[in-house]
């Protein structure tokens, strides 16, 4: 049964995201306006600009799903991106659990934001999903493959963590801020909180970086 965006992310912003109806795992939560599939520039401009982080620095963020082949797809992209940015830009990623069949990867990433070993974790998480085609749906499965990462975080410890406040309160705030932003899929990308931009709309990989980076030099002048 599919269900609207907007139940979604009305749901998970009011109530734990445990507590959401089934829906379908579609990587797009509605279907693109004309404007939004015809961005004349790459991006659009949100009608209310968000806060970011650090107001010292240019903010490129990307929402993601562990799950998502497109996501999987355009990591290497977005992963150069990452490692070549300018000391100027601070770069984010966020899971938002827009779907309820997304909730467990996207305590996956909270859970190791939490324990500061996101960054360690990401491209084997993506690679056991895609290439190896284990879909770490179970909690107890999820802790076994962290731990097996030799990340210094046990199963137990990690199965915990994604239980904890701190993760359920990074999942309220990241569909909270999908919603906000304004999102209808992943991956996508904003701005320093006032330019939403994607693969999609700017017209490929190469594309959508060639747009962030104009963005971006557009917020520093």
């Amino acid at each position: 049964m599919s269900v609207s965006r907007r139940h979604f992310l009305g749901k998970a912003t009011a109530l734990s995201v445990t507590g959401m109806a089934a829906g379908a795992g579609a990587l797009s939560l509605l279907p693109a306006s004309n404007s939004h599939a015809q961005a004349a520039n790459g991006y659009e401009v949100l009608a209310t600009p968000l806060n970011t982080a650090d107001p010292d620095k240019v903010e490129v963020l990307e929402f993601f799903w562990f799950g998502c082949p497109h996501c999987f797809a355009f990591e290497p992209t977005i992963n150069e991106y990452h490692k070549n940015k300018p000391d100027h830009v601070a770069f984010v990623r966020e899971a938002p659990p827009l779907n309820p069949q997304w909730e467990q990867h996207s305590r996956i990433w909270y859970a190791a934001r939490s324990l500061d070993i996101h960054e360690q974790i990401i491209e084997p998480v993506f690679d056991e999903i895609h290439k190896k085609k284990n879909r770490l749906r179970k909690p107890s499965d999820i802790g076994k493959f962290i731990a097996s990462l030799d990340a210094g975080v046990d199963a137990k410890k990690f199965e915990k963590t994604m239980k904890s406040f701190a993760v359920d309160a990074g999942l309220r705030r990241s569909v909270q801020l999908a919603q906000q932003s304004g999102i209808t899929g992943v991956p996508a990308i904003l701005v320093n909180g006032k330019y939403r931009t994607s693969v999609s709309m700017a017209g490929g990989h190469k594309q959508v970086i060639s747009v962030i980076e104009r963005l971006v030099d557009l917020e520093k002048a």
